[in-house]
């Protein structure tokens, strides 16, 4: 398969993401180290591909580095307690002049339409104006903070307008009060604040890595925001406490999805959004429900979840010396400690492949999205076993699992010891998808 033919499949497994975004609104957090970055010019791209394709934006972007210079060019020295900047008058002129400076460059990227470049014929229109409604933080352990605030009040009417009338709407982090005084403001608190006031659907962020990171250092996948939690309370760096309180509290006031993405990535943003295994981390909300693996004690539970089903003939019959063998196997969704639902793995790692076997919801919890749920987790785990294909084996559900992506297979190719133990009476339809 040539280039062209991959960039030509790749736009149209994009489409069901194109579908699902149109509409809904993003708010967009980046500091001012991913502006000075070389890549930032394909962020705009992107960005301005995200605004055609029906997303509302909100940019939100920070100027700590900016400020740092600034400051040190003026030989002003920088006053922090207890992690914050003080903001005395002279500091915030310095405030002032960093954020309008990249205000204005990054409106003036947004507005470039040349030839035969990706920006042409783009013609976005950037909105900024007086949304964040701030207030000082005062005078703490008695240290004054002087301009140093939080944000008071979003403006989500205000941005709404704007975003209905089709513009970009671009936030610095700076706020202003009802007395008319200019306050110096955290980026992450305006992201969230204005994520959360919107009800928006997604929170990202560009980050210098390519995401969250687990204690060894690799990169979470995707997480809850229990997770987050855990590392918020590792975590060292001020800034990136910031970071993770953004997203918790992004996530628990209503904001279904958050993400972390690499800014220093050309492809990374587009990644995230519009392919199935993403290039960054995302943070979906905690469940009150909690997924997990089972262990010997659910044995009992996920027998009396599946039995009507094994009485009507819709699933093998199983014993519980069986189960309790197998149980490893299994996974479970369980409300106030009582099992709704589950699904097994079961790895055929000759041919590469594994089964997604007994998917069982109790008919009091469906309708929900706890199957795609229980399907996404197992698909995670035939990854990390290093499976390429998972298939199943169905006598109602075909239809339900071609909507997840299966295709309908002949028994024949399943594997050689799934075929001798095939059940001609039963007349099952397999399915199976490529991970």
């Amino acid at each position: 398969m040539n280039s062209n033919e991959n960039n030509v499949k790749w736009f149209r497994s994009a489409a069901p993401y194109i579908n699902a975004h149109r509409g809904k609104t993003f708010v967009l957090m980046f500091g001012g180290d991913a502006v000075e970055h070389a890549n930032f010019a394909n962020i705009i791209h992107d960005i301005a591909l995200l605004r055609s394709l029906g997303v509302k934006l909100v940019l939100i972007h920070g100027a700590r580095p900016q400020v740092e210079k600034r400051l040190k060019a003026q030989s002003i020295t920088p006053q922090i307690e207890q992690n914050l900047r003080i903001t005395d008058a002279e500091t915030l002129l310095t405030v002032k002049d960093a954020t309008g400076s990249l205000r204005i460059h990054i409106e003036a990227l947004l507005t470039m339409g040349l030839v035969n470049s990706p920006m042409h014929g783009a013609q976005i229109r950037v909105s900024t104006g007086n949304f964040v409604i701030a207030k000082p933080i005062g005078v703490r352990d008695g240290i004054d903070f002087k301009h140093t605030g939080r944000v008071r009040r979003i403006d989500a009417e205000g941005i709404k307008t704007q975003l209905d009338f089709g513009s970009i709407v671009l936030l610095s982090p700076v706020g202003y009060s009802s007395t008319g005084e200019v306050f110096n403001l955290a980026l992450e608190d305006v992201a969230a604040k204005t994520a959360i006031a919107l009800k928006a659907d997604k929170l990202i962020a560009l980050t210098k890595q390519s995401g969250l990171l687990d204690q060894q250092g690799e990169l979470i996948r995707s997480c809850g925001v229990a997770t987050v939690t855990n590392l918020l309370n590792d975590q060292e760096d001020y800034v990136g406490q910031l970071l993770l309180q953004a997203i918790i509290q992004s996530a628990k006031q209503g904001v279904d999805r958050c993400h972390c993405v690499s800014y220093a990535s050309d492809s990374a943003l587009l990644q995230e959004l519009f392919t199935r295994d993403g290039a960054g981390t995302l943070i979906a909300k905690d469940h009150h429900e909690q997924l997990s693996a089972a262990n010997i004690d659910d044995v009992g539970g996920i027998l009396e979840l599946i039995a009507p089903l094994e009485e009507e003939g819709v699933l093998v019959k199983r014993s519980r010396e069986l189960l309790e063998v197998e149980i490893d196997r299994f996974t479970v969704i369980k409300k106030e400690d009582v099992i709704i639902a589950c699904a097994a793995l079961y790895p055929y790692a000759e041919a590469n492949t594994g089964e997604i076997a007994c998917l069982v919801i109790h008919p009091d919890y469906r309708g929900g999205n706890r199957g795609i749920r229980l399907i996404n987790a197992l698909e995670q785990a035939a990854k990390r076993q290093k499976l390429s294909s998972i298939f199943v084996l169905t006598t109602v559900s075909a239809h339900w699992f071609i909507e997840q992506g299966y295709v309908e297979q002949a028994i024949e190719n399943l594997p050689e010891g799934k075929q001798k133990m095939y059940n001609i009476q039963r007349k099952s339809k397999a399915f199976t998808k490529k991970i």
